[in-house]
């Protein structure tokens, strides 16, 4: 029998279970590329509940369990004395999300003689060192795009915000404030401006498709340029570089994964090539910014404002300069994690935990390393050298 142990965020400060705003959520059968969402044999769950809290458990308890397995569930992951620390070494399986990670670095595998298989809850599995994962002949997987479409809404939410001017001016009518003109002293339309994306993958082209009716000029850079009809649709503009799109970009949104090459690829000499007064928005992974030159372009004024809920370390610490520099819209790492998105990268998770225990394949666009390589959507997302270290 397996120990198998899961890392989640807490439950809410009010208490487990909460009052649900809605009753239901609509079913999704596919993805906007066709590809299906996740089909288990049965969910232990009703879609809409919080799952990926602690008490949520990602509905697996009682069908880990009926089999015999040991579920160890916590939020404690950080030091030699975590819960994770102390059941790590003898775990068969570990599951993690990307808001909440559970760091699986060369030193943690290097104790977990007996792991085979590192299990992201949602997309993004940078948390786990690839190329130790490759050496111990873990099996890493994530359920890729099952929360795609909330990120792509998010980050379309929060580039309205920025260039609207939303959330001071929502804080002086909370205030019980209403001067207008200092609203509006910030706030533009977004309609004519030049908007580009780092990336266009799954997620990257999601946000291009659903900003083209706000009447903006398309652009986007990335390793693999998208298909000629593609870009025709959407008015696309092709740059060979993020350094080359920046000089053109009033609106940046960003939505690469993080290797090597990525890693604080918006650094000072980036960020003042974007013109002056543009937007940054990042929902991927906090290290493609570097941390500084973030908050020194917001206190410029190079950049007009910053939002983004990616942060390293996560859980961010309170004296983190995001928390409070100038211009942000930050929040904790929540994009991806909406009920809706929880019940599709839940529901993957129990799919791919069966297939796992019942010596089925896992389904290939799931997979980042596998067979002591890397495999499926890993082999895609990064090249020779570029796996992330899980740090």
């Amino acid at each position: 029998m397996a120990k198998v142990l899961c890392v989640l965020y807490d439950d809410p400060t009010s208490g487990y279970p909460p009052l649900y705003a809605r009753n239901a959520i609509p079913k999704i059968e596919r993805y906007p590329d066709g590809q299906t969402v996740p089909n288990p044999k049965h969910i232990d769950f009703v879609p809409g509940e919080l799952l990926g809290c602690v008490s949520g458990e990602l509905g697996l308890r009682s069908y880990l369990e009926d089999l015999g397995h040991t579920f160890i569930v916590t939020s404690d992951k950080e030091g030699p004395n975590s819960v994770f620390e102390k059941e790590l070494p003898d775990a068969d399986i570990v599951i993690s999300q990307p808001f909440w990670p559970a760091y699986l670095t060369a030193e943690r595998i290097a104790k977990a003689k007996k792991l085979k298989l590192a299990l992201t809850a949602g997309i993004g599995s940078d948390h786990v060192d690839l190329n130790a994962a490759i050496k111990a002949g873990i099996t890493v997987a994530e359920e890729t795009f099952s929360n795609g479409i909330c990120v792509a809404e998010h980050a379309v939410m929060m580039i309205l915000a920025l260039v609207r001017n939303y959330l001071p001016s929502h804080k002086i009518a909370e205030e019980g404030g209403w001067n207008i003109a200092d609203c509006v002293s910030r706030s533009y339309d977004l309609e004519g401006m030049h908007v580009g994306t780092v990336a266009a993958g799954r997620i990257g082209l999601a946000v291009l498709r659903r900003l083209k009716p706000f009447d903006v000029k398309l652009h986007y850079t990335a390793r693999h340029r998208s298909p000629r009809a593609i870009e025709d649709e959407l008015g696309l503009t092709y740059h060979a570089t993020a350094e080359e799109m920046a000089e053109v970009c009033d609106v940046i949104s960003i939505h690469a994964p993080l290797y090597p090459a990525t890693e604080h690829l918006f650094n000072a000499k980036v960020l003042n090539k974007m013109r002056h007064g543009s937007y940054l928005v990042n929902t991927a992974r906090a290290e493609i910014c570097d941390r500084d030159d973030i908050v020194r372009a917001l206190e410029s004024g190079q950049l007009a404002g910053y939002a983004g809920d990616v942060w390293f370390p996560q859980p961010a610490p309170a004296n983190h300069p995001w928390r409070n520099m100038p211009h942000n819209g930050m929040t904790p790492h929540m994009s991806g994690s909406s009920l809706s998105g929880q019940a599709r990268y839940a529901a993957g998770t129990r799919e791919i935990l069966e297939c796992w225990f019942e010596n089925r394949p896992i389904r290939d666009e799931y997979l980042i390393v596998s067979n002591g390589k890397l495999a499926g959507t890993g082999a895609k997302s990064y090249g020779v050298g570029e796996a992330p270290k899980g740090k």
